[in-house]
């Protein structure tokens, strides 16, 4: 029993910086873009806003479970080194962003939120999944 009660800690402890780290990511995504991210998701059902974040959300929830998948048998030094490399993911995101937008035309963040279909969120989303899958494979 007293595995299971420790195990449900860990877990919550671990879900918990998930989510912190799930919300870095909406707010970096945020501040890459013109206006409100929720706004343009939820409100005006924009597509290209809501593959971003989806690809942006999903390569840093790839990143906290290889961590968590790989983890130091030291709980507490499991729980920094999540959080070192999800950090690291999303710095790393932002970096490949501003990469995208310095090689291509126009102001990347306006393009991505545009009402009509854009191939750019696709390249940036594919590219935010490329360096999750990067920092992923370099923490084991």
């Amino acid at each position: 029993m007293e595995d299971i009660v420790n195990g449900l800690g860990r877990s919550a402890a671990y879900g918990a910086l998930g989510v912190v780290l799930l919300t870095l990511g909406i707010f970096l995504v945020d501040a890459l873009t013109p206006g409100k991210l929720g706004r343009q998701i939820w409100e005006q059902r924009n597509r290209n806003a809501a593959l971003l974040l989806s690809s942006a959300l999903l390569g840093i929830g790839g990143i906290v479970f290889t961590s968590i998948w790989t983890t130091y048998t030291d709980f507490g030094k499991g729980l920094v080194s999540t959080a070192a490399f999800g950090v690291l993911g999303l710095v790393m995101m932002a970096v490949a962003f501003w990469v995208v937008d310095l090689v291509t035309p126009g102001k990347l963040g306006e393009t991505l939120v545009q009402d009509e279909p854009h191939p750019a969120v696709w390249v940036t989303a594919s590219c935010n999944v490329a360096v999750a899958a990067i920092i992923s494979a370099s923490i084991a």
